[in-house]
């Protein structure tokens, strides 16, 4: 599974050589950044844009795509990312599974997004009241592969257990946390695009009740990495 991995990364890294000689709509990260706070402000305040989604765009990106960030998040029907953030069409590269767990596929997808396609930011976006992280929590005998789900976040249901305040949103953030974490030390290529400075890999949590999309502090990502 490793030597896959590698040649993944060595195929990704071949062609990343050309398209980013190539391309120059590659957004920093600090402007995606704003970008998706922005978006998501418009779209609490109910003044949403819903920009990039006419005929015009439809036939715009058919010709290739220049997402300005990946967006890393639940699979939970209440949280559709290009409304959350009020963006359109090719805007976003959306990697999607219950409690936002990453495998070899997900690994393989967001490299794409950065090696291929040029993104400069991650988002790693988990939400409150996630049954995923719930079921966690509960440790709850669960059928089929779902377990693989439950068992990659345990770690942050265990790393929360004992703390104040309610235990299902901070296993929340904490899963959050630790997958930033994570996604930062991919080898071989998240983790040196994130090293360099061009890559920013942050965590953020979305609000079921308000709509609002809250970033972790630094000091929180690293604190739950110990």
């Amino acid at each position: 599974m490793k030597s896959n991995q590698w040649i993944l990364g060595f195929v990704l890294l071949t062609l990343s050589s050309h398209v980013f000689a190539e391309s120059t709509t590659s957004v920093p990260a600090d402007v995606a950044l704003q970008k998706l706070i922005d978006g998501n402000n418009r779209f609490t305040e109910g003044k949403a844009k819903r920009p990039n989604q006419s005929p015009e765009r439809i036939r715009e990106v058919s010709k290739k795509q220049f997402p300005f960030a990946t967006i890393i998040g639940c699979s939970d029907s209440r949280v559709p990312n290009e409304i959350v953030f009020d963006q359109g069409l090719g805007d976003l590269f959306i990697i999607r599974t219950a409690g936002q767990v990453s495998t070899y596929a997900s690994w393989g997808s967001i490299e794409f997004s950065v090696a291929v396609l040029g993104v400069n930011l991650v988002v790693v976006l988990g939400h409150s009241k996630c049954g995923a992280v719930d079921a966690a929590c509960k440790s709850n005998e669960v059928p089929g592969h779902i377990i693989t789900l439950t068992n990659a976040i345990k770690p942050a249901a265990e790393k929360t257990k004992h703390l104040e305040g309610d235990w299902l949103q901070n296993a929340v953030k904490a899963n959050v946390a630790l997958q930033v974490t994570s996604l930062r030390k991919l080898d071989p290529i998240l983790s040196k695009q994130y090293n360099s400075g061009k890559l920013l890999i942050v965590g953020a949590v979305y609000d079921l009740e308000t709509g609002k999309v809250s970033f972790l502090d630094e000091d929180y990502i690293l604190s739950i990495a110990k």
